[in-house]
C-alpha cells in the first residue's frame, strides 16, 4: 500500500474497514467527495478541539494543513499532517509533499491517513482507512501517546463516520 511508503513505521495506528456495494468508480467517487459537514459526530468532534467545521472536505483539509501525498484513483489516497497535536492549538507544520518523508524535526508528530479500495466479489469493494503516527523523539511521543489515550477513541468516531458517510453515498443511487 501507498501508506507504507509514507510512513512505514510509526508508534500508534487504526484501521477500519466497510464493504460498500457499489461499483469501484463510485466508491472512489464518493471518497474523493466526501464532506462530513452533514455528520452531526464530526462536527460535535471539532468543535470540542476548536478545528473549523466549515469545509470539512478534503479540500478544506488541505487548506487546515494536511498535504496530498498520494491519489492513485480507485487505488489509495494519502494524506500526510506534521504538528504538535497534543497541545491546545496544534502547531502544524506547512510541509510539501516531497518533504514528508524526510521530515523528522524533534518536537512534532508526523501523521500519515488513507482510504484504501479493494474490490471483493462481484460489485463490492473493502473501503480501509489507517491512520499511522510517527514521533521522532521520545518526548513527543510520550506526549503524544497521552494525548492518543484521550483522542483516539474520537479520531476513530471520525474515521468510521467517513466509512460509513462514504458506503451511503456510493450505495445510493445516482448520488
Amino acid at each position: 500500500m501507498l501508506i507504507d511508503h509514507y510512513l512505514p513505521q510509526y508508534d500508534v495506528s487504526a484501521r477500519y474497514e466497510i464493504d460498500i456495494r457499489a461499483p469501484l468508480s463510485g466508491v472512489y467517487q464518493a471518497a474523493r467527495t466526501l464532506d462530513l459537514k452533514g455528520s452531526r459526530i464530526a462536527r460535535a468532534l471539532f468543535r470540542l478541539r476548536g478545528l473549523p467545521e466549515a469545509n470539512l472536505d478534503l479540500e478544506g483539509m488541505l487548506k487546515w494543513g494536511f498535504v496530498l501525498l498520494a491519489n492513485e484513483p480507485e487505488r489509495e489516497i494519502v494524506l500526510g499532517l506534521i504538528g504538535r497535536f497534543w497541545i491546545r492549538s496544534p502547531k502544524i507544520q506547512s510541509v510539501p509533499a516531497e518533504a514528508f518523508i524526510g521530515f523528522n524535526q524533534p518536537g512534532s508528530a508526523k501523521a500519515v491517513t488513507n482510504l484504501a479500495f479493494f474490490p471483493r466479489e462481484e460489485g463490492i469493494v473493502r473501503l480501509t482507512t489507517e491512520t499511522r503516527v510517527s514521533c521522532p523523539d521520545d518526548s513527543s511521543r510520550r506526549s503524544f501517546r497521552r494525548y492518543w489515550r484521550l483522542i483516539g477513541p474520537f479520531s476513530g468516531l471520525i474515521r468510521k463516520e467517513w466509512l460509513r458517510l462514504i458506503k451511503k453515498q456510493a450505495e445510493t443511487p445516482f448520488g
